[in-house]
């Protein structure tokens, strides 16, 4: 319904305005998906594996085995803490896997009710470059960059 006033010559237009729809938020199609969730079951399987390895090879041999030492001499306190330095390295890099795994398998999550690929701050889109390259984003560029910047402080 379009009402014209005439005031002093000047001519104005208003409309009645339906109420504001909110943006309709891009959702990747189930194929896409599909395809997601495939490469990050992949990605999975291969970070279990390197888990698996890193933790056999520091968790279950014992320091002479680590150092490869088969002779019944002591070790020499360098070794050792070159061996100890490892060994904590080791134990550091599965824990940052641990935590990659866990965002994964909340990704797969969030495949699993339509919300992959939505940044969990604004709610915008992720771009597909970027869930390639990182599968498991929660958040797109500007809001990572932003939470970042703000963990810096």
């Amino acid at each position: 319904m379009t009402k014209k006033v005439v005031k002093k010559g000047i001519k104005k237009s208003t409309k009645k305005t339906k109420a504001a729809k909110k943006p309709k938020i891009k959702r990747l199609s189930a194929k896409e998906l599909d395809l997601f969730k495939k490469s990050i079951l992949k990605f999975r399987s291969e970070l279990i594996e390197q888990i698996r390895d890193i933790s056999e090879n520091t968790l279950m041999k014992s320091q002479k085995d680590i150092s490869g030492d088969i002779s019944g001499y002591s070790l020499h306190m360098a070794d050792m803490a070159s061996d100890n330095y490892e060994r904590d390295f080791n134990l550091n890099l599965v824990s940052s896997e641990r935590k990659v795994l866990l965002e994964i398998e909340d990704a797969l999550k969030r495949i699993d009710d339509k919300t992959y690929g939505v940044c969990s701050s604004c709610g915008k889109f992720i771009s597909k470059s970027r869930l390639k390259a990182i599968p498991y984003a929660r958040y797109c560029t500007k809001c990572k960059n932003k939470l970042e910047q703000e963990n810096m402080l």
